[in-house]
């Protein structure tokens, strides 16, 4: 508690380049830039597979390749490739742990709609992009907001790489006070990235109240108790 206190407490932590706030916002910048770019990948990919049925190997390899991929492993790797000095090797490891949830979560929620629903849709005049996104999608999308939280907590709790790069982030306090034995500040910074995972499930919780409809939100609840 008293490492805590010295750390949040100091004024130095709460100004600067090095300072709490500016920690904060390029993490952020690292977390929000990864989840959009798997967002936009992952979930036409996933509705589309999940509505057509061609492709479902893709989404098995995904998940399998999501629990065997290490992080931190992956970002060596790109940063021997292609060097340091930007922000594509943090960028690179962050979009490949944040697709797969994303893709299974949206391909399993469109899969799982009742048949009877697709069929009634069909029976309606609608064709296929409509009875997708009319008919599927807000069916499935408790799953979907499903993939996309566990993929931004993801994202957000492992963009503490960055500093294994020279690279900011919320990191730097992590590895810095190892680094000098800071011991404060290790755990301040702990405890801002589980703050920040913490928010970012709140605010997950909060739009899916929002925006999902009562109806279907037992669905999302199965699929949750599923994908623990």
């Amino acid at each position: 508690m008293n490492w805590l206190v010295g750390f949040f407490g100091d004024s130095a932590n709460w100004s600067g380049p090095d300072g709490i706030p500016t920690r904060l916002l390029e993490h952020l910048e690292f977390s929000a830039a990864a989840f959009l770019i798997a967002a936009v990948v992952a979930v036409p990919l996933g509705m589309l597979i999940g509505h057509t049925g061609r492709g479902a190997l893709l989404v098995v390899v995904s998940a399998n390749a999501a629990r065997a991929l290490p992080t931190l492993g992956l970002l060596v790797l790109v940063v021997l490739l292609i060097g340091v000095g930007t922000v594509l090797p943090v960028l690179i490891p962050l979009v490949v742990l944040a697709v797969p949830p994303i893709l299974v979560n949206t391909y399993e929620g469109v899969r799982g709609v009742d048949a009877d629903l697709r069929d009634a849709a069909y029976g309606m005049g609608l064709r296929g992009r409509q009875v997708l996104f009319q008919t599927l999608t807000p069916v499935a999308l408790p799953l979907i907001l499903l993939g996309l939280r566990l993929a931004a907590i993801q994202v957000v709790s492992t963009a503490t790489v960055a500093a294994f790069v020279g690279l900011g982030g919320l990191g730097r306090f992590i590895i810095d006070g190892l680094a000098t034995k800071t011991y404060s500040s290790v755990i301040g910074g702990a405890v801002l990235v589980a703050a920040l995972a913490l928010a970012v499930q709140l605010a997950f919780t909060l739009l899916d109240r929002l925006v999902v409809s009562p109806g279907v939100r037992p669905r999302a609840e199965r699929g949750a108790d599923a994908a623990r």
